[in-house]
């Protein structure tokens, strides 16, 4: 009796160090290469939208990160007192020099997602699957799989791929049941072309 309850314990203790131990070995963490406060910019003080910045192209994809042009409309010279503000200026704007931002929602290379589609005619809002980023004072380390070279958002930050948030990963899965519970009957093709 006494080996069975050392080797569930063993077991039990080797899950737990695995599960943690795990993910740190899977991911590298990157920090972003400024900061950015989305706060600032979509709080009362800015009263900007995601579209203001994070445009829809002709393709109906989402730009994504904004292009530094887009950025010196705005902010060709500083119009705060921010170090942060002040380096973008120097390092990026007056050089005319895109930021070399760690994307979090890479999809992959197979994969066509429409935000045209989902946010203009399914009308849903960017924080049904990105969270409350826009309300953000600060932008969260980057983690990179190792193995894949996509951003540990796609899978969510729980390792078993339960999440606690709706928001929270952008499997397939959650494509497919969300599209399920709207009554959408796409097949493979709209998605994968």
């Amino acid at each position: 009796m006494r080996d069975k309850i050392l080797l569930l314990a063993g077991f039990v203790i080797g899950s737990l160090i695995g599960w943690q131990a795990f993910p740190l070995a899977l991911y590298k963490t990157e920090e972003q290469p400024m900061q950015f406060n989305h706060k600032v910019h979509t709080g009362e003080q800015g009263g900007m939208a995601c579209t203001d910045c994070h445009i829809i192209n002709e393709t109906g994809r989402f730009q994504g990160v904004p292009t530094i042009a887009k950025c010196a409309e705005c902010h060709a010279a500083p119009i705060g007192s921010t170090k942060q503000e002040q380096r973008m200026v120097d390092e990026y704007i007056t050089p005319n020099k895109q930021i070399p931002w760690k994307i979090y929602s890479r999809q992959p290379d197979n994969a066509f997602f429409s935000h045209a589609s989902h946010v203009t005619i399914g009308e849903m809002k960017c924080e049904a699957c990105h969270g409350p980023q826009g309300s953000s004072e600060s932008l969260k380390p980057y983690k990179e799989n190792r193995i894949s070279g996509y951003s540990r958002d796609i899978w969510g930050v729980s390792i078993s791929g339960f999440q606690s948030e709706s928001w929270q990963g952008m499997k397939m899965s959650k494509c497919i049941r969300c599209h399920t519970d709207r009554g959408r009957k796409d097949g493979c093709i709209a998605c994968h072309k």
